[in-house]
C-alpha cells in the first residue's frame, strides 16, 4: 500500500447541481480499476435509492484508488464526491478540509451558476488548488470558448489549466488524472508526531457500530491503539483501520496524508461528531484541527404520524436516521390537532423533503408535516432574549419589546431577459436590492438580502417559473433584523387548530390568511351543520369562509296535510343543527395541512 505522502493526492469534486460530478467520479473509478463491467453502475458513489431516483447527491462519499501515471510512478488518489444543492453546502465544506485540491466542474451548456461560485469561495477559504473542468462537451449546445471566458472573468481562474471533457463518454478524463498529479500538491510530510486526525464524516453500521471517516494530518493509527476524541471527551480501542475502495478495505495502519476509516466499537454517533479531532489517548496532540463549522438548521416544522399508533415506530426511526444524518435536529412535540410527534430542524426545504421521504420509505411510516417555519428572536419587556421556532410558543403581543427575523444574502444568476421578472419577485418577497454584476453579455449575478421566511415559502418554485428554469440560487445567513411579526391562527368551527398556525410578517397576515381559508374551504368535507373557517390575529378576524351544511329534506314525508306539520319538523331540525354545531367535531383531512405549504402567496 502506498504510504509515502509524495505519491498521495487528496481531492474533491465540486460544482452546481446537475453539472456531472457523480458521472465524472464513475469514470475516474473505472480508470482506477475500482469498478469493472460486472460491478459498474451509474452514480456509483450515490448509495441511497433516493439519490439515484432524483439524480442528486445528498451525502458526500469517498473512494480511494491507485493510478499509474505517465511519469511511470504509481499514485494513491483519494476522491470525495460532494452534493451540489445549496441545502447540503455543509457536506461540501467539511469534505474540503480533508483535501489539498478540488476539481471545479463547469457545465459547457450552462456556464457558471450560483452554486459554482459559492463552492469556489469555499475552496478559496480553505486555500485549495482549484482545477477548472469543462464538462458535457459532447452535447450539441456546448460552448467551450464561452466557458473559458467565464472561468477567467467570473471565477478568476487560469483558463489554460481548464480541461474540456465529457464525463458521460469518458473523453479526455485521463487528462483530469494527469492534472491532479501535476497540479494538486501532495500532503505535507510530517515526522513521527502524535496522531492528529479530522473526522470529516461518520455513519452507523449495524454490525460494526459507528464507522468514522478520517483524514490523518499527523502521526499514524493502527489496530489496538487507544484513541481519544477531543470534542466529546471519549476514549476507545481501535478494532479496525483501512481505506475505502468502494468497500471498506482493512490495512495494517493508516498514516499522515491518507484518507481512511476507523472502527472502534462506538455505539453512539454523537461520540464521533463530524469536525472532531482524534488523537492518541496517552500521547495527545496539543491543538485540534481547526476550520470546521457545524451545520445549523434553518427551517423547522412539525412531523407527526398520520396514525397515532405509529408514534413509537417514528421515535425509533428518527433516532436511526439521525445516526446517518448529523445535521438532523429534533425534539418531541404535542399538538392538539395531530397528537404526539416531533419538531424537526432542517438545513432547507429539500433536506426536509428528503428526511420525510426516507422515513416513509425506509421505515414504512405514514407522516404529515406542518408548515415550515424559521427561528425568530424575541426580546420581552423584561429584557430577556429567546428564540421561537414554533408558532404555538409565540408570546402574547403585550409581553414583546422587540421581534427579529433571520435574513439571508441570496445570489441569483440569470440570463439578462429575466432580470425584470426576478426583481418584481424579490420586491414581492420583501427583498433589499444589493449588487448587480454582469458575468458576460448574457448572464447577470443579482445579490439581494431577503427574509429567510420568505425564501422558504415558494420562492424557489417561482424563481424557476419566472426565469423558465434558467435562474440559479445560492444563499447564506447574514443575521437577524428587526421586524413586525404576528401569529396567524386558523379557527375551524370556533376551535383554533394549532397545527395550521404560522408566524408571518404583519403586512402579509391578511393575504396569507385568506389564501389558507379559501384552500381549506375546498378541502374540508361538508357536515350537517355550517362550518365557519376564520383567519385571525389575536382577537381580530382577518377573513372568514363558510362551508354550507348538507341539506336533508325532513319535510319529504309530508305530502299534503297542514302546514304546521312541516313548520314543526323544520323547527326540530333547526334545534338539532344548533346542538350539533355546538358539540360536533370537524375532521380535518391531511391534505389540508399540506395545502398550507402550497397556498399561492
Amino acid at each position: 500500500m502506498i504510504q509515502d505522502p509524495l505519491y498521495i493526492r487528496n481531492f474533491s469534486i465540486i460544482a452546481h447541481i446537475d453539472h456531472g460530478k457523480s458521472t465524472l467520479a464513475d469514470r475516474l473509478l473505472e480508470i482506477g480499476l475500482v469498478t469493472d463491467q460486472r460491478t459498474r453502475k451509474e452514480q456509483i458513489l450515490d448509495s441511497m435509492d433516493i439519490e439515484r431516483e432524483r439524480g442528486i447527491t445528498i451525502k458526500a462519499n469517498n473512494a480511494s484508488f491507485e493510478y499509474l501515471a505517465r511519469d511511470g510512478k504509481r499514485y494513491l488518489l483519494n476522491l470525495i464526491d460532494t452534493p451540489g444543492h445549496v441545502d447540503f453546502t455543509y457536506e461540501v465544506s467539511r469534505s474540503l478540509l480533508a483535501c489539498e485540491g478540488v476539481l471545479l466542474i463547469v457545465d459547457a451548456t450552462q456556464g457558471v451558476e450560483a452554486q459554482t461560485l459559492a463552492n469556489l469561495y469555499l475552496a478559496m477559504e480553505s486555500n485549495l488548488k482549484i482545477i477548472p473542468v469543462i464538462n458535457k462537451i459532447d452535447l450539441p449546445s456546448a460552448d467551450i470558448p464561452k466557458c473559458h471566458r467565464l472561468i477567467e472573468d467570473s471565477l478568476g481562474l487560469d483558463s489554460e489549466e481548464s480541461i474540456p471533457i465529457s464525463a458521460k463518454t469518458g473523453e479526455n478524463v485521463i487528462e483530469v488524472l494527469e492534472s491532479i498529479i501535476r497540479l494538486i500538491p501532495p500532503p505535507k510530510p510530517v515526522g513521527d508526531k502524535s496522531l492528529k486526525a479530522l473526522i470529516y464524516d461518520s455513519y452507523f453500521d449495524s454490525y460494526m457500530g459507528v464507522v468514522v471517516k478520517v483524514r490523518i494530518f499527523e502521526g499514524k493509527v493502527k489496530r489496538g491503539d487507544q484513541i481519544y476524541f477531543m470534542g466529546s471527551d471519549k476514549e476507545y480501542y481501535v478494532t479496525e483501520v483501512g481505506i475505502n475502495k468502494l468497500k471498506l478495505t482493512p490495512q495494517d495502519e493508516i498514516v499522515a496524508g491518507q484518507v481512511g476509516y476507523i472502527v472502534a466499537g462506538i455505539k453512539k454517533i454523537s461520540d464521533a461528531r463530524t469536525g472532531d479531532t482524534i488523537t492518541h489517548f496517552n500521547n495527545r496532540t496539543k491543538s485540534p484541527v481547526g476550520g470546521y463549522k457545524e451545520a445549523k438548521p434553518m427551517v423547522f416544522s412539525g412531523l407527526f404520524p398520520i396514525n397515532g399508533e405509529q408514534f413509537d415506530e417514528l421515535v425509533e426511526a428518527i433516532e436511526k436516521l439521525k445516526l446517518n444524518d448529523a445535521a438532523l435536529v429534533y425534539e418531541k412535540e404535542n399538538s392538539l390537532a395531530l397528537g404526539f410527534g416531533f419538531r424537526v430542524g432542517y438545513l432547507g426545504l429539500l433536506h426536509m423533503e428528503i428526511v420525510q421521504e426516507r422515513l416513509e420509505r425506509e421505515f414504512n411510516l405514514d407522516l404529515i408535516t406542518t408548515a415550515p417555519s424559521v427561528k425568530y428572536r424575541i426580546t420581552n419587556t423584561s429584557g430577556e432574549v429567546y428564540e421561537v421556532d414554533n408558532p404555538s410558543k409565540f408570546p402574547e403581543p403585550q409581553t414583546i419589546e422587540m421581534m427579529e427575523e433571520p435574513f439571508v444574502k441570496a445570489s441569483i444568476i440569470t440570463p439578462n431577459e429575466y432580470v425584470g421578472n426576478i426583481m418584481s419577485l424579490v420586491i414581492e418577497k420583501r427583498g433589499i436590492q444589493g449588487n448587480t454584476v454582469y458575468l458576460d453579455q448574457e448572464k447577470v449575478q443579482l445579490t439581494y438580502e431577503i427574509p429567510l421566511a420568505e425564501l422558504i415559502f415558494e420562492f424557489y418554485d417561482k424563481l424557476k417559473s419566472y426565469s423558465k428554469g434558467y435562474a440559479s440560487l445560492d444563499y447564506e445567513p447574514i443575521g437577524y433584523r428587526t421586524s413586525q411579526l404576528v401569529k396567524l391562527d386558523i379557527v375551524v368551527n370556533h376551535e383554533p387548530v394549532d397545527a395550521l398556525s404560522t408566524i408571518v410578517h404583519k403586512t402579509r397576515a391578511e393575504q396569507r390568511g385568506r389564501a389558507i381559508i379559501e384552500k381549506l374551504k375546498e378541502l374540508i368535507p361538508k357536515q350537517q351543520f355550517v362550518i365557519a373557517i376564520q383567519a385571525a390575529v389575536g382577537n381580530r378576524v382577518l377573513g372568514r369562509e363558510n362551508i354550507s351544511a348538507m341539506r336533508k329534506n325532513v319535510t319529504a314525508k309530508c305530502y299534503g296535510g297542514d302546514i304546521t306539520r312541516k313548520k314543526k319538523l323544520l323547527e326540530k331540525q333547526k334545534e338539532g343543527k344548533k346542538r350539533m354545531k355546538q358539540f360536533g367535531n370537524v375532521e380535518i383531512p391531511q391534505e389540508a395541512f399540506l395545502a398550507v405549504l402550497k397556498t399561492d402567496s
